[in-house]
């Protein structure tokens, strides 16, 4: 039977998912607060992994070691990096990346992690495309897309920085700053995963002023396409 871990860096993107569940055990591990128990009948792990690359890379190795998850979901908010996604959009990985990584000097491209052997990790297809329906289903006034993610322990609110990762990894469609780590882990591992955002800011210098007023609307977006993902798989 299926076991999904699901993630969110901070409480807000989390705390809706957690109200509706289940508890059947809590663990505390790495300062982390791990609820295991059914949402929806869905047996799953939902756990807030704080903010930043470490703790969303120990998040992942926890729900494999401990609950032995057969998927990760990581929901939360994320930064524009293309003029057509809006405030309120959602963004659906097909890959995620570092963009703060630079081991060029060693003749690597710029991203990619010396010996680990890719620069980019693939969700799964089947998860990717699910929760592109979902969406649409319990989201339908909200456009979603397809696309790349890049992460950075850098919140992104200076359009020169912004500039600076577009020209780097041009395509990409939004900045966060877990979605790679929890990718990265859960690759590693052999977990099947998808990385969800709900855009809050367009990661320019409008971010500061935007992301506390859409913060929460925009978790609870990704909030219920999860619910209604998670049903799915």
């Amino acid at each position: 039977m299926n076991k999904i871990g699901i993630i969110g860096a901070m409480e807000i993107e989390v705390e809706t998912l957690k109200s509706h569940m289940q508890i059947t055990n809590t663990l505390e591990r790495a300062s982390m607060n791990f609820l295991e128990g059914l949402l929806h009948d869905i047996p799953v792990v939902i756990v807030r992994s704080g903010i930043g690359k470490v703790n969303a890379g120990m998040c992942v190795q926890i729900l494999a070691d401990v609950f032995q998850v057969t998927h990760v979901i990581n929901t939360g908010v994320a930064g524009s990096l293309n003029a057509v996604i809006d405030i309120g959009d959602i963004v659906i990985s097909t890959d995620t990346l570092y963009h703060d990584v630079d081991a060029t000097g060693f003749g690597y491209p710029l991203g990619e992690i010396p010996q680990l052997g890719t620069l980019n990790f693939t969700a799964d297809a089947a998860m990717v495309a699910q929760a592109k329906a979902s969406c649409e289903i319990v989201n339908p006034d909200i456009k979603v897309f397809e696309g790349r993610i890049v992460s950075g322990d850098q919140f992104v609110s200076n359009p020169h920085v912004k500039d600076t990762i577009l020209k780097n990894f041009p395509g990409s469609f939004c900045t966060e700053m877990e979605g790679a780590a929890i990718a990265h882990a859960a690759w590693l591992n052999h977990i099947p995963f998808v990385i969800i955002r709900a855009i809050s800011d367009k990661a320019d210098d409008s971010a500061h002023m935007d992301y506390p007023a859409f913060e929460k609307a925009a978790a609870e977006h990704s909030a219920r396409l999860v619910e209604h993902l998670i049903q799915q798989l």
